[in-house]
């Protein structure tokens, strides 16, 4: 089973790094890495409380309003901002499957510009049985606020 978490961990890896060419929209202003890391956790926590509402839209907020966006998770690849929150209605359509999400992030890294990457776990506390997992999304900052471009959860 750790086998498999290595290799799954390790093509995780592999499928951001090919992301990072496509996450070149637009140029803005570089921020220090603390103010990068800051507004990133932001959005993140701001992610924490629309899922514990059951607030779909709202968590959705955090990702970047774009067909560019990109989603790979157990399902495989999804592309686009409406494809990736309709996978997510689908996933946890009530309160029951979403339960409370909590994030723990073990790192924050600037690639490029005002491009960085997340990696971390995801916990959810749920009445239909608790799920936990790891992912890696890409944050870029787009016309002044943090997004994300790409998410790699599993």
């Amino acid at each position: 089973m750790r086998f498999i978490y290595t290799v799954l961990f390790a093509l995780l890896c592999i499928s951001c790094i090919s992301v990072k060419a496509d996450v070149t929209t637009e140029t803005s202003t570089s921020s220090s890495i603390a103010d990068a890391e800051a507004g990133i956790r932001l959005v993140m926590e701001q992610q924490e409380t629309a899922w514990k509402n059951h607030d779909l839209e709202g968590f959705m907020q955090g990702y970047w309003k774009s067909d560019s966006l990109k989603f790979y998770g157990s399902n495989g690849l999804t592309k686009g901002w409406e494809n990736t929150l309709a996978n997510y209605k689908k996933g946890y359509p009530t309160k029951a499957e979403s339960g409370k999400l909590n994030f723990v992030i073990n790192d924050i890294s600037k690639i490029e510009g005002d491009n960085y990457w997340v990696m971390g776990e995801y916990h959810l506390k749920r009445q239909v049985g608790d799920a936990d997992g790891v992912f890696i999304i890409i944050f870029k900052k787009i016309n002044g606020e943090w997004k994300i471009v790409a998410d790699m959860s599993c």
